[in-house]
């Protein structure tokens, strides 16, 4: 196989260290189980040691650039759109909401980047630009960093996984197999999911980790968070009160409805951009889960993938192509993420995962194909222990 590209294919997979050939033909060649003979040293060593350096100016430059071209399409929107003849402002609206939204999606993409110290040389400073930033965003800053950092720490773990942690099937609600069985179904579940799933996340903890109890990201006491990160949540939270007063104050000055349209439907399309993003890093038939039996960091780590988004891989400052160097090296700036993926190559080889189908059709055949996850059946009745892959089967 080409290393890194899904390729389709109908033989099953031979796990050669344990000599079983899996019954089951799967569409997609499997990337590795095995333990990796390199390691996170020799990974750093091939990247170019520049491309750890984090610029202070020049992230700056790129959160000035998002927020004039925000600035430019609001006054389009409010100046001139209401100009335009019924029912052309129709389609006008339209393209408003899908261009502030993407901008909007790149501005959390530099928040998140201040969460992994990313942005500056300066914690501090890294902070307040993330909570400022993430804030304009409705987005708990803190609460999110934590319970991010903690996604890179356990990515595709089956146990202590944050985010987009997939079910096994007897954890399935009964109707699942009628969502996902037919094209309705799944067009009906991809809506929701784009549409609801960040505010679900944020609220209810939906897709994330299992907790004993209720668990918010708003909440300082939500199980999500340790003792001594429940003050920077609070802090967060007092954010999002002085946010709320300011969209209260803008939705009585210039009506509810004006709102809607130049902010909440745009936030609406950024949601739905960063949900589609996490998604999509996280899911692909090709790439394995793990239990705690037999999860370790590196392997989780290259259970992402990258994807290609064409135009807006720029828009979105190329968080969706870079996704892998991403979790291995998370303090590394998006502006040199690029580069860094391209030297991880050579050392990662079919390790390293990444998908250039396109990303409508990719996320329609995630949806159809990633119901659930199983361990495979094998030829002696036994098991690929620990090790889970993406199922439909019901």
């Amino acid at each position: 196989m080409v290393a890194g590209v899904s390729t389709i294919k109908t033989e099953c997979v031979t796990q050669e260290k344990s000599n079983k050939t899996c019954t089951n033909p799967k569409k997609f060649t499997k990337a590795p189980i095995e333990h990796p003979t390199f390691t996170l040293s020799q990974i750093k060593k091939s990247i170019p040691p520049h491309c750890f350096n984090r610029s202070a100016f020049r992230s700056f430059s790129y959160v000035l650039q998002d927020l004039l071209i925000c600035s430019i399409l609001l006054y389009i929107a409010v100046a001139w759109i209401p100009t335009i003849p019924s029912p052309f402002h129709y389609a006008a609206w339209i393209l408003y909401w899908a261009a502030q939204g993407s901008v909007l999606a790149g501005i959390w993409i530099l928040g998140h980047e201040c969460g992994h110290q990313a942005f500056s040389d300066y914690f501090m400073l890294n902070d307040l630009v993330g909570i400022l930033l993430h804030t304009i965003l409705l987005v708990p800053y803190f609460s999110m960093k934590y319970s991010h950092s903690r996604h890179h720490s356990n990515t595709s773990s089956l146990d202590r996984d944050e985010v987009f942690v997939p079910k096994q099937k007897f954890d399935l609600p009964l109707y699942s197999k009628y969502i996902y069985n037919n094209p309705l179904g799944r067009l009906l579940s991809i809506t929701i999911q784009l549409a609801l799933g960040w505010t679900l996340y944020m609220i209810l903890n939906v897709s994330g980790r299992q907790y004993s109890c209720f668990a918010c990201h708003y909440d300082p006491y939500s199980p999500i968070f340790l003792d001594r990160e429940r003050a920077h949540v609070l802090i967060s939270d007092v954010f999002m009160v002085v946010a709320a007063f300011v969209l209260y104050y803008l939705a009585s000055s210039f009506g509810f409805w004006w709102l809607v349209r130049v902010y909440t439907v745009p936030l609406l399309v950024e949601n739905g951009c960063i949900v589609l993003m996490s998604y999509l890093h996280h899911t692909h038939p090709a790439l394995p889960h793990y239990d705690s039996t037999e999860w370790d960091w590196m392997r989780g780590m290259l259970s992402t993938v990258d994807r290609d988004y064409g135009f807006f891989n720029k828009v979105f400052h190329h968080a969706p192509d870079t996704h892998v160097v991403h979790h291995l090296f998370p303090a590394i700036p998006h502006y040199h993420a690029i580069e860094a993926t391209k030297a991880i190559k050579t050392i990662l080889g079919d390790y390293y995962w990444s998908d250039g189908t396109p990303i409508l059709q990719a996320l329609w055949r995630e949806v159809k194909e990633c119901v659930y996850v199983e361990q495979n059946d094998c030829t002696d009745g036994d098991k690929t222990r620990g090790v889970y892959w993406y199922s439909n089967k019901f």
